[in-house]
Order: C-alpha cells, then sequence, then structure tokens
C-alpha cells in the first residue's frame, strides 16, 4: 500500500505557481522542446490555423472582406455578409451560443480549446518558442544563457531575438488591424503612414503589446489574465476528458535497476527517449530496483520538464494545465524507452482512470446540448429570414392627416433604408390592401446605394369612405427589379368615420 501523505504535504503544489518564485518575482519557466506524435499533430494544425489567419484578410467577396469586424464604424462582415446595428440581435444570440458552446465542450473536452486552438497557445508555443529554440536552444541552454555574463554571444542572441520578435508582433498586429478595417485600407496606410499618424501609434501600441505578451508575460497570459482556466473548476467533472496522469497505474512512483531490457533498451536506440526526459545513459542504469508493488511511473519528470506552464501533472487537473499534451508525448517516450505501455499520461477523465468507465452522457450534458442545438436553430433562421434591405417605416412626427381639395385624406411618412448588400437597390412602393395613391415626394426614382442608409418620404393619399376609422392599417410592398423584397405596415391616421 502507497503510504499516506499528511494532507497539507499532497495539497502543497495549490499554494504557489510555477510562473512566481517565493519572493513574489517572475519565475521564467524553460520548458524543453516538446517531441511526439501530438506535438506533430498540434504543429500541422498550427500551420494550418496560421495559414487561414494571415490568409483570410486577402479574400474578399463581392469586392468586400470575407471577415471584417469594424467596430469604429459599426460594420461586420461575416463569410461576405453585412451586419449593420440593426442586426445586433443577431450577434447576441450568436455570443450566447458562442458561450453555450464553450460551456458545453468544457464539460466534455475540457481545456483542449487551449492547448490547440487558442490564438494565445498558437503564437506563444507554436511560433516565438519554436523561434527562442532555434536562436537560444533548447531548456538547458536557455538556462546557461540566461545566467551567461553579457558578453558578445549574449548580446547577439538577445537583440537578434527581440528584433525577430517585433517583427512578428509588428506583422501580427497589422493583419489584426486589417480584420478590423479592411487589408485595402490597411494597405492605403502603409503606403502613406504620414496621413495616419494615430493609426500608426495605435498600431505600435498593439505591437508592443503583442511583444510584451510573448517576450516576457508568456504562459502568465494564460493563468493569471485568461479567465477560462477558472471556469474550469466549475464546469468540469469527474467525466469530462482532460491531460491526466493514470495514478492507478503509476502510483507508488519508483524508480528501476539497470536490467537488461533496459540496457538492451539503451543500446537499441530507445535511449533518446531517456535522453530528452534529462537522463543520461549512466542515470538510467542507476535507476534504483523496481519491486512487484511498484508503479509504472519511474519519477523521471519528462512531464514536468516539458510542461510550459511548469505544473507536475502527476498531481491532478489544475487550472495551469492547457491540455498542450506536451506531458503525454514525454511521457510515452520515456514509457517506451523502458519498454512498458504507453498511455500513463492520456486524454482520460476521472471516472475512467478511477473506475474503469467509459464516458457517460451526465444530465448536465444533455441539458447544455438540447440549449445549444434550440439556439443554433434560432441562430440559423434569424440568418436565413433576414433580408437585405432593412426598412422602417413611421409618420411623419408632428404632423396629423391633411384633407384635400378633392376631399381625399393625406399622410406624411418617413421610410429609412438600409441597404446591407453590395449592389445598389432601386425600389418602387405599392398598396397592397387598399385602394389609394402613393407619391414621392422626390420624382427621382429612388435607389439605396450599396452598403448605405436612405431616407423616402411620401404621400399616401386616401379616399374618405376607405377608412375604417381614425386609425387605418396600411400594407404597402417595397419592390426591386427581381420582384417584390418585403411588406410593411403603418397606420394611416383619419377623421372619425359615423355611419
Amino acid at each position: 500500500m502507497m503510504q499516506e501523505e499528511p494532507l497539507l504535504t499532497q495539497e502543497a503544489f495549490r499554494d504557489s505557481v510555477a510562473t512566481i518564485s517565493k519572493e513574489g518575482k517572475r519565475n521564467f519557466i524553460y520548458p524543453k522542446k516538446p517531441k511526439g506524435k501530438l506535438y506533430n499533430l498540434r504543429t500541422v494544425f498550427s500551420i494550418f490555423y496560421l495559414v487561414v489567419f494571415f490568409t483570410l484578410p486577402f479574400i474578399k467577396v463581392n469586392g468586400e472582406p470575407l471577415l471584417m469586424f469594424n467596430i469604429l464604424e459599426r460594420k461586420f462582415i461575416l463569410f461576405g455578409m453585412i451586419f449593420w446595428p440593426q442586426d445586433f440581435f443577431i450577434f447576441g444570440i450568436g455570443m450566447i451560443t458562442f458561450i453555450v458552446f464553450v460551456i458545453l465542450f468544457t464539460v466534455v473536452y475540457g481545456r483542449v480549446f487551449c492547448g490547440w486552438a487558442c490564438p494565445q497557445t498558437i503564437f506563444m508555443e507554436m511560433v516565438f518558442r519554436k523561434i527562442e529554440y532555434l536562436i537560444d536552444g533548447d531548456a538547458q541552454q536557455q538556462r546557461n544563457l540566461q545566467k551567461m555574463p553579457w558578453n558578445g554571444e549574449k548580446i547577439r542572441k538577445r537583440v537578434f531575438k527581440f528584433v525577430v520578435f517585433f517583427t512578428i508582433s509588428f506583422i501580427i498586429a497589422n493583419f489584426f488591424l486589417a480584420y478590423l478595417i479592411g487589408m485595402d485600407q490597411l494597405l492605403g496606410y502603409i503606403s502613406h503612414p504620414g496621413g495616419h499618424i494615430g493609426t500608426l501609434i495605435s498600431l505600435l501600441v498593439f505591437t508592443s503589446i503583442f511583444f510584451f505578451v510573448y517576450w516576457w508575460f508568456r504562459e502568465q497570459a494564460c493563468i493569471v489574465v485568461c479567465p477560462y482556466g477558472r471556469l474550469q473548476g466549475v464546469l468540469l467533472d469527474k467525466n469530462s476528458i482532460v491531460v491526466a496522469y493514470d495514478y492507478k497505474r503509476g502510483e507508488p512512483r519508483g524508480k528501476m535497476k539497470k536490467s537488461s531490457s533496459t540496457a538492451s533498451a539503451w543500446e537499441n536506440g530507445n535511449g533518446a527517449a531517456a535522453d530528452h526526459a534529462g537522463l543520461q545513459p549512466t542515470a538510467v542504469a542507476e535507476l534504483s530496483g523496481q519491486a512487484q508493488a511498484k508503479g509504472d511511473c519511474i519519477d523521471c519528470f519528462a512531464c514536468v520538464k516539458v510542461c510550459p506552464t511548469g505544473i507536475d501533472i502527476r498531481n491532478g487537473t489544475q487550472l495551469e494545465c492547457v491540455n498542450c499534451t506536451a506531458c503525454i508525448d514525454a511521457c510515452d517516450a520515456i514509457m517506451t524507452s523502458v519498454q512498458k505501455p504507453t498511455g500513463l499520461i492520456r486524454f482520460a477523465s476521472e471516472n475512467s482512470i478511477k473506475e474503469g468507465v467509459a464516458l457517460k452522457l451526465t444530465k448536465r450534458i444533455i441539458a447544455y446540448t438540447t440549449v445549444l442545438f434550440l439556439l443554433i436553430s434560432l441562430l440559423v433562421v434569424l440568418l436565413v429570414t433576414r433580408t437585405d434591405l432593412d426598412a422602417r417605416l413611421m409618420r411623419t412626427a408632428g404632423m396629423t392627416y391633411t384633407s384635400l381639395p378633392d376631399g381625399r385624406i393625406s399622410n406624411l411618412y418617413n421610410l429609412k433604408l438600409a441597404n446591407k448588400t453590395h449592389r445598389d437597390i432601386s425600389i418602387s412602393l405599392k398598396l397592397e390592401n387598399t385602394n389609394g395613391e402613393i407619391e414621392l415626394i422626390s420624382k427621382a426614382k429612388p435607389v439605396v446605394k450599396k452598403e448605405d442608409y436612405m431616407v423616402l418620404q411620401f404621400f399616401v393619399k386616401m379616399k374618405r369612405e376607405q377608412l375604417q376609422g381614425w386609425k387605418t392599417p396600411l400594407q404597402i410592398g417595397l419592390y426591386d427589379s427581381t420582384g417584390k423584397i418585403k411588406t410593411i405596415s403603418a397606420k394611416f391616421i383619419g377623421p372619425e368615420v359615423y355611419n
């Protein structure tokens, strides 16, 4: 039986964060460069992610960006569809749907988004960290460089890394700006920087923020700033799939002695995996004996050395864990080198490890799924039924009806139109539920310019005998060259009718 440790000792890791020293100062993490199948898969996914990120601003639909989020001008384009302030309720539904999706996804799959799809992790681990490995070397070389006095080599490497990091941060800031204002406008700013000093200053500010995050702040953005890690505490349950250590199989931890199997494994080339964990051939040879009661964990700390947030996954799920799977690759390499089954650290749920049961659909997961399905259905309906021309009809404020010389009654209306398309729309109006006349104040045929607003004023004239009281409902059809666009309703004010 494993000897029970005092509770305070077992939970001591929760009292500190690896990125902060006992003195409260910044403690830099120097993770070893990961290797393995999952890391290679993440690299492929990250390449695809980065290609998409740097390509989308150049893609246009009908002369407009495929994606644009122009907050200042309140103009949003999603996959070629223009959204205006009138469509903000659709964004609201979409945001609620996204939040519920995050909750549902976390309940089932844990924090896998953070390790595989979060921009912070993608840029930090798959761009800046890889460059750092090329310039400064692996973990131990980075530590040595940090301790090295300021000589020619250190100054050269630090200056070169500073220039590279700042340049990439500047490029990222430019592309984020392209998602806000469009690539064409950004290129215009670049070609005439003198006329856009304010934009240039803003760009340099954002570049400095990105540089600060990837040069110094790093994993603390996930640990200190991002609220998603803290949400895990209330979202995860015992059936959530997370990166987990199989304590049933691994405990009690113990070293293993040199044996013919481990010696031959080293000679056959598997020793490279142990070297990846920071173990030399002599260290493997000196591992103490593995008794029958010992678990599979040989306490080599390979999983800790590759962790970008500096945690020990063997302590259980922690808010610092971003599910990057580096520890899985490191542990699998060690298990292979000592001829043990892989999967000591793997994607699993607490119940699957504790009881050997598969993932179960809980009531919470079913409830979240149902709500998510309903919200997505509502969002799809709103998008499908969304019209290209938004119309808002109101009687002109401060005016009542007018009695005309021919006995008819006249009302003046204001029609506000918003063209959400990439083309001009020529419109005409027609009364649909009664006989009457629509007279435009402007004699020119009304044309709503693409992505623009227009206010159209017109009179509606009706005979007294057509009135249904002092308020008569009207149905007015809006037509363009292709046919009817929509029907709008209004009230026609007239004198009281006495029978």
